[in-house]
């Protein structure tokens, strides 16, 4: 994630697209009444699809940048995907911007013309969100954890105004969408002969954290639950996220989807790298608390032994430590 930091979209003009307005208006539809309900479509042909991999029967995976925001990058740094049942489809996070989201859709309807049921947000950043403009449309419901409305109504402004600058054209659209339903403990979500198990978490990564469970393929979404190679990012708890990642460690999964990193990770090896650096944080921060070491010296030395295992690194970890720092002083 960056947590306010998709792929670069832009118009082409490849074969394929050539042929398609060659291709008499008839013809088309013609065509489009053979293609199976679940399998391939005409993608949306003003927006090139995000690139995307089938990590098990139905579930594709958008693998974002480790990098913060750029006009570039269009705000494609972090992961996103889709869910497709025998009825609807989810859509599990959207990208850093509209045009992103735009691209996710488009990746959608290359591959299925099944209607986009949900669009469920693992949490609140912008890397995360600000994708759902694209998806306003389809008329989905939009899903999240029970704060997270209220953490979107606090941060709306600051993140408008932050990230416009960052993501330049590709600001075009954003807007920030509240869940018009929100997770409290856990709900099951019906695809058609496919169920997701959405659960909510206490304070972690964020204050509202969840996960998604594709219960046919043991698949978990585990938004910013999890990085790998980019550096964590401490935005709630990092006690709580420490207490959370060994009771998730217990889930019976075959293959979990972190926030930022490859996709399709083995569980629970995924979580070791992360937990090594979290818990380092905490052990440092302690001794630097107890022997009364002020914050400007703890942020500027605590965790610099982890610096070569992390993207990112020089951009996140002194505000690790001091989200870190203030939790822990008051222990």
């Amino acid at each position: 994630m960056s947590v306010d930091g998709v792929c670069v979209i832009s118009s082409c003009n490849t074969p394929v697209l050539r042929f398609a307005k060659l291709v008499s208006a008839w013809l088309f539809c013609a065509l489009a009444i053979h293609v199976s309900a679940i399998g391939p479509v005409k993608a949306d042909t003003s927006t090139v699809p995000a690139q995307v991999t089938e990590i098990a029967p139905g579930v594709f995976v958008h693998t974002g940048k480790h990098e913060l925001f750029t006009p570039h990058n269009a705000g494609d740094v972090s992961n996103s995907g889709f869910i497709i049942g025998s009825e609807a489809v989810a859509v599990v996070d959207t990208g850093g911007s509209r045009a992103a989201g735009l691209a996710l859709k488009a990746a959608i309807r290359a591959r299925t013309k099944l209607p986009i049921k949900y669009v469920i947000n693992t949490h609140m950043h912008p890397d995360h969100v600000f994708g759902n403009a694209a998806f306003v449309s389809d008329n989905p419901e939009f899903i999240g954890h029970y704060k997270l409305a209220n953490a979107l109504a606090a941060r709306k402004e600051q993140y408008l105004q932050a990230n416009k600058p960052l993501l330049g054209d590709a600001f075009e659209g954003v807007e920030v969408i509240a869940p018009a339903r929100s997770i409290r403990g856990v709900e099951i979500l019906d695809l058609g002969n496919r169920k997701l198990r959405v659960e909510a978490h206490a304070t972690a990564h964020t204050d509202n954290d969840l996960t998604v469970k594709d219960e046919q393929t043991a698949t978990m979404f585990m938004g910013d639950l999890l990085f790998s190679g980019h550096i964590p990012v401490v935005d709630g708890s990092i006690k709580g996220w420490l207490a959370l990642m060994d009771r998730l460690a217990a889930e019976k999964l075959t293959r979990v989807v972190p926030g930022h990193g490859p996709p399709s990770m083995p569980w629970p090896d995924a979580l070791v790298p992360q937990k090594r650096y979290l818990q380092s944080l905490v052990t440092q921060i302690r001794d630097y608390i107890e022997r009364g070491v002020p914050l400007s010296k703890a942020a500027r030395e605590i965790g610099v032994d982890e610096k070569q295992a992390w993207l990112l690194f020089d951009d996140f970890n002194a505000r690790n430590v001091s989200a870190a720092f203030a939790e822990l002083e008051w222990e």
